[in-house]
């Protein structure tokens, strides 16, 4: 097993906070290719990964110097966490919006596609598309994860799994009760989906 030559990780922000940019550095070496594979493996997209990349070297940059850190020991999974969810979050500020299947298959948006639509029919549709957003964002912070990862970013649960350090089975469930809970709460605000495709 071999064992990093060295510093440790909290020796060098030890040093970085007394001032030493050289520590930074260091580790900024460490772990930028991990990073970088990282957000790449999401976004799918070379300058766009670099530029998040750059997004997590502040954000780490601005933590460390506010005294807020307090992962001592723990500054990997740390960085490694930051750089995942920048590259989750910048999808979610994309104006893309996904297909979402549910359990059986059928598409959320079957009800809202119209043959001709008219101004009225696209204020409806945009306006349902903005709920379903609200209500993915509402959903519990592992499941929504999965739901973005699969139906935004197109990943398969292989990928899922990998990127999210859990098992198949447990991404899986989780984009089940995903669905569950986004179906349950459209029943709540009677959102206007087939009721033929989705029966109570």
């Amino acid at each position: 097993m071999s064992k990093r030559i060295g510093p440790k990780d909290s020796e060098l922000i030890a040093q970085y906070r007394n001032g030493s940019d050289a520590a930074f550095d260091l580790l900024v070496d460490r772990y930028q290719s991990k990073m970088y594979t990282t957000i790449f493996l999401i976004v799918k997209d070379q300058k766009v990964a670099e530029d998040l990349l750059q997004d997590v070297f502040v954000k780490v940059v601005k933590t460390l110097n506010s005294d807020k850190y307090n992962e001592e020991g723990k500054f990997q999974p740390w960085v490694m966490r930051i750089a995942h969810n920048l590259a989750i979050d910048y999808f979610r500020k994309a104006k893309r919006y996904p297909t979402i299947l549910m359990e059986d298959g059928s598409n959320i948006f079957n009800s809202l596609k119209f043959a001709e639509e008219n101004v009225e029919d696209r204020q409806v549709r945009e306006e349902n598309i903005e709920l379903v957003k609200r209500l993915i964002e509402e959903l519990p912070e592992a499941q929504k994860q999965v739901l973005i990862m699969r139906h935004y970013l197109d990943m398969s649960f292989q990928e899922i799994a990998d990127q999210t350090g859990v098992s198949i089975n447990t991404a899986l469930g989780r984009m089940r009760y995903a669905l569950i809970h986004l179906r349950k709460k459209m029943k709540q605000l009677n959102f206007a989906y087939d009721k033929t495709i989705y029966p109570k």
